[in-house]
């Protein structure tokens, strides 16, 4: 079970650096083509704020919550299935942890600028009416 969870910990890891990853050139590439769903606010702010945790825990020197999950789970260990040890080779690199916060937070400035560059439109969550009809 425990194997089971660390896999599903490494797929939401997997699936949120896609995200951020894809957003750092979607969102100008988008601005370029016309693409309107690279203004969506929320999920600007989701982009924004998931690099914010990513930035701030390598700043503090700490691993990703999903990493201490992952592992914690799973041992983190050559006893893990040959996928997960392939993933984890690919997003998981040997540098210094300097290195990762130097980098995390170029980055957040990045993604930061492209607030002004390709502003977001829109509110963050749709208006509501209340009107006392149901």
């Amino acid at each position: 079970m425990n194997l089971l969870l660390g896999q599903l910990a490494l797929a939401i890891h997997v699936a949120v650096i896609a995200f951020n990853v894809i957003g750092l050139v979607a969102i100008p590439a988008g601005a370029a083509l016309g693409w309107r769903f690279v203004r969506i606010r929320w999920l600007r702010a989701l982009h924004l704020g998931s690099l914010l945790v990513v930035a701030a825990q390598a700043v503090m020197g700490r691993a990703c919550f999903l990493t201490d999950w992952q592992d914690a789970l799973t041992g983190g260990g050559a006893g893990d299935p040959l996928i997960m040890r392939w993933v984890n080779g690919v997003i998981f690199w040997p540098l210094p942890p300097a290195a990762f916060a130097a980098a995390y937070v170029a980055v957040l400035v990045y993604v930061a600028a492209l607030w002004w560059l390709v502003p977001p439109q829109g509110r963050i969550l749709p208006a509501t009416r209340f009107n006392g009809e149901d």
